[in-house]
């Protein structure tokens, strides 16, 4: 080996430009192999730094529900939620809700898992712009981009990074549904309004499905009521166009308390999680309690899953509850999918039931006689 020539393993400094004027003889560093090693991490950090702008570009084709950012006017934070921080806005004159999702904000994604984010979401968008029914949230429009966006914050107007994106829908002012069975947690709800809004949630997710759209989140807080007091579907973080393969269809998606068997299990499903989630929505409407509030493991999201998938843990039904309303939910989360109903014979099944006699959940001041134990008295 030639005397002159570099060790053949030294142990280099991380390269940087400029370092070829240290003291590289003392080191008895070729120069020549410092340059070459100052542009190999000049071309992959430039690399990088190109996958990364290709990853948060906003699509130089403009898609048919891009909006213009320009127009919207983020006015104040409504919710934070799982995927995302919720705004109320105004755009083109109009009340909307912006849900804004910043998937490298917490630093813990990789490029590639942002960029497949993103390509959900796309897919996401692609699917809800062309619903159009009275129980699901208008889609008005969605940015893959928001750097132009500004949001308010203790300092001012703030913008957000690119690699953030947007959707607009319409701004739905009564709160969530959540809210309002907390509200009637004491008087609880007439027969007549408890069917009233589980036939609008029915009907909701009857047309999603209709349209081959699995919700995979359906719980009362993704519920909305507008002034008028109309359910309307939201939140479509996790909904996806069901797979002709059930198969293709697996992973943990949804909120616990609400999840069918098999998502919590791992298996494949299909629409028919959604039926089951629809039952403890049901059952939650009926009762205004959080689903299985009267079991102690019920923020053990652990124990609790455990239950439903292999002790076949369900809420209890009220003995108030009428057998129309109790049979519905008994049917829809019953823990063979196959056996569930479609919701469009839910929506029959709803329709059916008569309310003149009442039979609602008993006010909390009549409860001892009632509901949760042996005797049958019927509320409103």
């Amino acid at each position: 080996m030639d005397s002159r020539s570099a060790p053949s393993s030294p142990k280099l400094p991380h390269a940087k430009l400029g370092y070829v004027g240290c003291k590289s003889k003392e080191l008895g560093i070729d120069k020549d192999l410092i340059l070459k090693a100052d542009i190999l991490d000049l071309k992959m950090q430039l690399d990088k730094q190109l996958a990364k702008a290709a990853v948060f570009k906003k699509s130089e084709i403009e898609e048919e529900w891009e909006i213009d950012l320009s127009k919207l006017d983020i006015k104040s934070v409504i919710a934070y939620g799982t995927h995302g921080i919720v705004y109320k806005g105004v755009y083109n004159g109009r009340d909307v809700a912006v849900k804004v999702l910043d998937w490298g904000e917490d630093g813990l994604h990789t490029t590639a898992e942002i960029l497949a984010l993103r390509k959900d979401f796309s897919r996401a968008v692609e699917v809800w712009q062309k619903l159009d029914h009275p129980n699901v949230t208008k889609f008005i429009g969605a940015s893959m981009g928001t750097s132009e966006l500004n949001i308010p914050s203790d300092e001012g107007k703030t913008c957000l990074r690119d690699g953030s994106c947007c959707v607009v829908v319409e701004y739905v002012p009564g709160g969530t549904l959540k809210k309002y069975l907390i509200e009637n947690i004491k008087k609880k709800l007439s027969l007549r309004t408890v069917v009233k809004i589980s036939l609008e949630l029915a009907r909701g997710l009857s047309y999603l499905h209709s349209k081959k759209i699995v919700h995979r989140d359906v719980k009362t807080e993704n519920m909305l009521l507008d002034a008028n007091g109309t359910l309307k579907i939201a939140d479509f973080g996790v909904a996806r166009v069901e797979a002709k393969n059930p198969k293709d269809m697996t992973g943990k998606t949804g909120s616990p308390s609400y999840m069918a068997p098999e998502v919590i299990d791992g298996k494949p499903y299909d629409r028919k999680c959604d039926v089951y989630s629809f039952a403890i929505c049901l059952w939650e409407i009926y009762c205004c309690e959080m689903p299985y509030f009267d079991h102690d493991f019920v923020k053990d999201f652990a124990k609790l899953s455990s239950a439903v998938v292999h002790k076949n843990l369900r809420p209890s039904i009220p003995k108030c509850c009428p057998s129309s309303l109790a049979n519905i939910m008994k049917k829809c989360w019953n823990v063979n999918p196959e056996m569930r109903p479609q919701m469009v014979d839910v929506v029959n099944m709803l329709e059916a039931i008569d309310t003149s006699k009442g039979g609602g959940m008993l006010p909390e001041d009549k409860a001892a006689i009632g509901c949760f134990f042996l005797q049958r008295p019927r509320g409103p």
